[in-house]
């Protein structure tokens, strides 16, 4: 399969198949947030040491204030997706029943541990016959949204059975109040958060599994004692603890999502889904479209599974809103 096709980020792929692509190219092929939270440095003292307990408590604390959860639910991780390959070894599942289509690493992760996976528009409807059900609320890729009530209802019975409910909240922070953090440690309820999405920093590689604590206590042993860096547990204290930068970042992603639609829609584009970090849209061939946009060096996120969908991030700034603008209109 072609990398671009995978996952997003695969820009050293595309420059090399689209050598005649103007630069700077413009990369709106992930849901990550243009305007990071500022790293504006690094303590050196925290390169020439091991990570202490007490740094990684103070990180763990911030992220715990921040979700509304109770600390003792949450186990850091250095990214999410190391979760989500390492779950297998911890939960036993002869079926898995997950959403489709979503996040493509959940699906393969269970088929290649060896469950009889069940790919679906409505995994929450095997809550009485599979052993995990997994699903990302908001979806990626087009921002579908799970109800509580409806998410609460099939954790209870999943876990009567001693099944799983694994919800990836990678994108919550944007709307904290959906988010079933406050329930985290709940029989049955798994719980996934990112860094690298809202606060723009995927690099730090630093994430968050919420559930039961014989559970976390499990994963832990796998991942052992110096799963995160010192700079990542510093700047992941910070990031989580900024209040203010966070609800401003919020206003400002909904504004900047707003005017995404607006030039979309202009160009010819139907914004049939997607979040205020990303936008899901449906064009008559979506993959002409992908290959026009290249052509002008922007780069978006194309599926294998369908030919008339593409995901499309924020544009940072006037100069990318603009060249987005004029490809779309080019292909019209």
């Amino acid at each position: 399969m072609s990398e671009d096709l995978q996952h997003g980020g695969a820009l050293d792929r595309v420059n090399i198949r689209f050598p005649a692509a103007p630069l700077p190219w413009v990369d709106l092929s992930t849901g990550i947030n243009p305007w990071p939270w500022p790293v504006d440095h690094v303590d050196p003292g925290s390169l020439h040491r091991l990570p202490t307990v007490l740094d990684l408590e103070r990180c763990r604390s911030a992220m715990a204030q921040a979700f509304a959860a109770p600390a003792s639910t949450l186990l850091l991780v250095p990214g999410t997706e190391i979760a989500i390959r390492l779950l297998p070894n911890v939960i036993s599942a002869r079926r898995v029943a997950v959403l489709a289509p979503s996040y493509g690493d959940h699906a393969e992760t269970w088929g290649a541990a060896g469950a009889e996976l069940v790919t679906t528009a409505d995994p929450l409807a095997y809550a009485d016959d599979a052993d995990v059900v997994v699903l990302c609320n908001p979806n990626n890729p087009d921002g579908r949204r799970f109800d509580e009530d409806a998410l609460v209802y099939a954790r209870e019975r999943l876990a009567r059975r001693g099944g799983w409910l694994i919800v990836d909240e990678a994108y919550a922070d944007l709307d904290p109040a959906r988010s079933l953090a406050p329930q985290a440690g709940s029989p049955g309820l798994i719980i996934l958060r990112s860094t690298g999405k809202f606060f723009g920093l995927p690099g730090l590689r630093l994430g968050a599994l919420l559930g039961p604590p014989t559970l976390a206590a499990a994963l832990e042993r796998l991942l052992g004692v110096w799963r995160i860096s010192g700079p990542a547990l510093a700047i992941g204290a910070e990031t989580y603890a900024d209040v203010e930068w966070q609800q401003s970042m919020r206003r400002q992603l909904s504004a900047a999502r707003a005017r995404t639609d607006a030039l979309l829609e202009a160009g010819g584009a139907k914004v049939a889904g997607g979040t205020n970090l990303f936008r899901y849209i449906e064009l008559a061939d979506a993959h002409a479209t992908w290959t026009t946009l290249c052509d002008h060096g922007i780069y978006v996120r194309r599926f294998e599974w369908t030919q008339t969908h593409l995901r499309v991030g924020l544009p940072g700034t006037p100069e990318a809103e603009t060249r987005l603008a004029n490809a779309l209109s080019l292909e019209r």
